[in-house]
């Protein structure tokens, strides 16, 4: 039975469109999967130092192809930063621990470490916690260290001494010594000499006069009580060689600055960043000396900060490998990629379906109907060979018409033919004389 033919240059625009989606397909899918991932981080400090950091791990890790990528967002202060992530307009953050609502912040790196230093002026008589009765004490970044002021007021009851802590900026810092505006100054800092140089600015030492630290003696217990906090002794000498300031290690608080990630980011990326921001600092240690803090945070459960469960398996060393993710895609694939062939097969065929028999075939299939014709029961069925018949005649036909040198001669079609035509009569004189040929006929099934 014959139906149209697709011609040629379908067949091969079918090919070719296929095999065209096919590759665009592949291509969109390896770039979907690796493509870089763009992260906005929520940086802030006084001096502008964080956002300096995390610009230089950006640009190293854009410049190493990095399959995570930083967009530094810049504000003020570590706390506005950290109200910039909590309000989840960024997905990372650069925060104090103790600064700032961390309900969904889930610590991936600690950039660096600051320690609490109190400082009473050269030659006076303050030299503990106790002796600062009716004392003012300037807090340099004021409004990023009010957990600090509230955990030592209620620690040392520093109200009932009468202790005024007074907000001020570096600038006024050393014009509030000269004039005793205060008596005492409270900073918190990271122990580098980028931040202990301006300290020693402040005060106008000689080798007779040198700047005391105050040490934090319940730093231990303050600690317990506020985990942001760690206790830490400050080395002899930090603040100043000779004399040694301190003249021996010095019992204070320590907080940490962290690279937070919101907890709904997916544990791959964030093991991706993790693993990317340690060979930045690798390759940016000697240009920014402070990234010698850079470390993992505390990988404990019961950690103040709980760590990204990504950045864990970094740490851990339980990273899914290649085949641990993609296994069981690289064993699907085969089966959907044959499924897709033999789709593709069906679908050639059908479009192939349409192809002309060839003379020999059209003679075969005139021939196959004889069989047919003498084994069948049913009138109708005769007439559903005529009608068969009549289709490969006028196939054949209109190729011959078209100048086909491949269609079926005449004479034999009109043998066939008629050999046909007389095999239906003589059936059809055969199936009148049987008994009941009145009702054979055949019958529509029923279910």
């Amino acid at each position: 039975m014959n139906s149209i033919v697709a011609p040629a240059w379908v067949r091969i625009v079918l090919v070719v469109g296929t095999l065209s989606l096919l590759t665009g397909t592949g291509l969109l899918t390896y770039h979907w999967f690796y493509r870089p991932t763009t992260l906005n981080v929520a940086t802030g400090s006084m001096d502008g130092e964080a956002g300096r950091i995390i610009s230089a791990i950006a640009a190293r890790l854009a410049a190493t192809n990095a399959g995570v990528r930083l967009n530094v967002v810049e504000t003020s202060s570590a706390l506005e930063a950290a109200n910039v992530f909590s309000s989840g307009k960024t997905e990372l953050a650069v925060i104090r621990g103790d600064v700032g609502d961390l309900s969904q912040a889930q610590a991936v790196i600690v950039i660096a470490r600051a320690v609490a230093l109190l400082i009473a002026l050269p030659g006076s008589s303050l030299s503990s916690i106790a002796d600062f009765k009716r004392t003012v004490v300037g807090v340099i970044a004021g409004e990023t260290n009010r957990a600090l002021v509230r955990a030592l007021t209620n620690e040392y009851d520093l109200t009932r001494a009468g202790v005024t802590f007074k907000d001020m900026v570096p600038a006024d810092a050393r014009r509030a010594f000269e004039t005793r505006q205060v008596g005492a100054v409270l900073a918190v800092v990271p122990l580098s000499e980028k931040y202990l140089s301006p300290l020693r600015s402040l005060f106008q030492s000689s080798a007779k006069k040198s700047p005391i630290l105050v040490p934090i003696d319940s730093a231990g217990a303050i600690a317990e009580k506020e985990r942001a906090y760690e206790s830490f002794d400050v080395p002899k000498g930090t603040l100043r060689g000779a004399p040694p300031v301190p003249d021996e290690d010095l019992t204070t608080l320590k907080v940490s600055f962290y690279l937070v990630a919101r907890k709904n980011l997916d544990n791959d990326l964030i093991s991706g960043l993790t693993q990317a921001l340690m060979n930045a600092r690798r390759d940016l240690l000697s240009e920014l000396p402070i990234l010698a803090q850079m470390t993992s945070p505390d990988i404990d459960p019961d950690a103040y900060l709980p760590v990204h469960p990504g950045a864990a398996a970094y740490y851990n060393g339980t990273q899914q490998s290649f085949l641990d993710k993609w296994g069981n895609a690289i064993f699907l694939v085969p089966m959907v990629f044959g499924a897709l062939v033999s789709v593709l097969a069906a679908a050639w065929k059908f479009v192939r379906a349409g192809k002309p028999l060839t003379h020999e075939q059209a003679l075969d299939s005139l021939y196959a109907l004889a069989s047919r014709i003498r084994a069948t029961e049913f009138e109708s069925d005769l007439s559903d060979i005529e009608g068969e018949i009549d289709r490969v005649l006028q196939a054949q036909r209109a190729r011959e018409k078209a100048g086909d040198e491949s269609a079926l001669d005449v004479t034999a079609l009109n043998v066939a033919a008629h050999r046909l035509q007389s095999l239906i009569h003589d059936r059809r004189t055969l199936l009148a004389i049987q008994p009941g040929s009145k009702t054979r006929v055949k019958r529509a099934e029923t279910i």
